[in-house]
């Protein structure tokens, strides 16, 4: 079998979420609906985003509650990219901080999904 390709995740406003995804990737969205739109990132991953109150079959689960985690290759890379992301307006909702794993930052979605950007620790 192949290996996964794509990531769905559950939203309540999916054109506020692709902004807000598109934005913070860089990346294009590639497919838009009402209810559904898809992110094509880096490495041929799709990022599918899916209005919560159309998926078939219901799910138990909210929004929200999902780490997506960035690897950097060093601080200064880290650094960098939170300047980005300062510079584009998304709100950054920890650091910088040095935390056991490493040098990172942490933005939210609309949704509550997290992106963690970071560079591991050099130990």
């Amino acid at each position: 079998m192949n290996q996964p390709d794509s990531l769905f995740l559950y939203v309540e406003e999916t054109a506020k979420t692709a902004n807000f995804f598109s934005a913070m990737f860089a990346a294009p969205v590639v497919e838009q609906s009402a209810n559904f739109a898809m992110i094509a990132l880096h490495g041929g991953l799709m990022l599918g985003l899916w209005a919560i109150h159309d998926v078939k079959s219901a799910p138990t689960a909210s929004v929200g509650g999902l780490e997506l985690g960035v690897t950097l290759g060093s601080d200064a890379e880290v650094d960098a990219a939170l300047a980005e992301v300062r510079r584009s307006g998304i709100p950054v909702v920890q650091g910088p901080v040095r935390l056991d794993f490493g040098y990172t930052f942490l933005v939210e979605s609309p949704d509550g999904h997290l992106i963690r950007v970071f560079s591991p620790s050099q130990d």
